[in-house]
């Protein structure tokens, strides 16, 4: 018998440190290799971390809350294997994650114990950590399994049929959120088409702190509220920003929109106009290609991307996040439609991976979910563009002289003005006014 403790590794996106914010074992609990022991929050995303062995749980030695150093010993369990002693200087260097099926990051996890005690803190200051030395050899590390968003931690012991956990799969269906209705608890096909169906719950944002008497409250930046801070600093100081608006008929789009909720191709598939404004996008960009570059502000040049990532500005309730759909440029329209239900499934579940929100090369934020009419947003960091899509209400408006009521949005574009000037920047977001306001426009691109 020994004690391994297993330390905070990186996940994959150069981490220097994360928060420990829920465990899901307790001492005396026995765990099997990769089971899910903890939730973690990095600077980009909640990450579940499995255990590395299998065990008894001894002890763990980071409280809910504590932000810690990578390499740091996070949990203790008591193996059937010998502890192999580790010194301080061989806290190893993990190796870049492999990606899985559907390009998530694999989750790395730690080596072996380390025999001194655990530096901890609450809370460190902005600066990188130094670089530690890999030990040679680096010991063998099982391949832990990522948990999606239909195979938590909580759903592996949910009853189903093989068709119907593909079924939750390909619709991004977490399981353990479905009401079961069948003999034993069993979830069928139509319990999951009826957790489609139901009304989207509303996300439930972190209040914000009760604030009593005249004293002053005080809540720390940190996780993905401080990189978001960070971020939109560094472009809005870097990227000189203009933005261009325009109001536009979208009644052909809306009556789109309802003949594709009943078309055989899209079902079982959530559409919605943002569907239509994510496929005008990709479109006329093929016109504009500028709109998909980016500034090397080192080598003085302007990068063509090869392929649109369209990322979609995210509100979660950890805050504001940008994952991108890879090559929607090159997707069909009801397989634009499924990433997109992917996406902001897998985003209001606080489970977007960070290699989800990398390699972005144009943003749409959607600001009418809000019922806001439109803004002025700031360019994700590294890209040229980004599109606000305003509310869509019914409003009085002119056709053929006569006022009608019309479903009528507004568009707002900032573009960085070191690459787009204002006729290229007029011309994309014209050419994506044009394909809401007549569809059939699309066929000219």
């Amino acid at each position: 018998m020994g004690i391994q403790q297993f330390r905070l590794p990186d996940v994959g996106e150069g981490l220097v440190e994360a928060e420990i914010v829920s465990w899901k074992v307790k001492p005396g609990d026995t765990v099997k290799l990769n089971d899910t022991i903890v939730e973690i929050e990095t600077a980009k995303s909640l990450v579940e971390l499995p255990v590395p062995f299998a065990g008894v749980v001894k002890e763990l030695l980071v409280p809910e809350g504590e932000t810690v150093d990578v390499g740091t010993p996070i949990i203790a369990v008591e193996t059937d294997s010998p502890a192999e002693a580790l010194t301080d200087d061989m806290v190893p260097t993990l190796p870049e994650p492999e990606e899985e099926t559907g390009g998530r990051t694999a989750v790395l996890v730690g080596y072996g114990p380390k025999t001194t005690e655990a530096k901890r803190r609450t809370r460190k200051p902005s600066g990188g950590a130094p670089a530690v030395a890999a030990p040679a050899p680096a010991p063998v590390v099982p391949k832990p399994v990522v948990a999606k968003s239909n195979e938590t931690a909580g759903s592996v012991h949910v009853l189903a049929k093989p068709p119907v956990r593909k079924l939750a799969k390909d619709l991004g269906i977490d399981l353990g959120a479905v009401t079961a209705t069948g003999p034993g608890g069993i979830i069928t096909r139509a319990d999951v088409e009826n957790h489609v169906a139901a009304p989207e719950p509303q996300v439930a944002y972190e209040a914000a702190p009760v604030v009593s008497g005249r004293g002053d409250t005080r809540v720390p930046v940190k996780g993905v509220q401080k990189v978001m801070a960070q971020a939109m600093v560094a472009s809005a100081f870097t990227a000189p920003h203009v933005t261009e608006w325009i109001t536009v008929d979208v009644s052909a789009t809306m009556e789109l929109v309802e003949r594709l909720k009943a078309d055989k191709a899209f079902r079982e598939l959530r559409v919605s106009p943002l569907l239509i404004v994510a496929k005008a996008v990709t479109l006329a960009a093929r016109r504009t290609p500028i709109v998909n570059a980016a500034w090397d502000e080192q080598a003085q040049e302007i990068v063509y991307k090869g392929a649109v990532n369209l990322g979609i500005a995210a509100a979660t309730p950890r805050g504001l996040i940008v994952p991108n759909i890879k090559g929607a440029d090159a997707l069909t329209l009801p397989d634009l439609c499924k990433a997109l239900n992917d996406l902001v499934a897998t985003a209001r579940e606080g489970k977007t991976q960070p290699a989800d929100q990398a390699g972005g090369s144009f943003t749409i934020t959607n600001v009418g979910v809000f019922g806001v009419d439109a803004g002025t947003p700031i360019i994700n960091p590294g890209e040229a563009a980004i599109l606000a899509f305003g509310a869509v209400r019914k409003q009085p408006w002119v056709v053929d002289d006569q006022i009608v009521p019309r479903w009528i949005t507004t568009l707002a574009l900032s573009f960085d003005h070191r690459l787009i000037d204002g006729e290229k920047g007029s011309t994309f977001l014209a050419d994506v006014a044009g394909i809401l306001e007549d569809p059939a426009r699309a066929l000219m691109f």
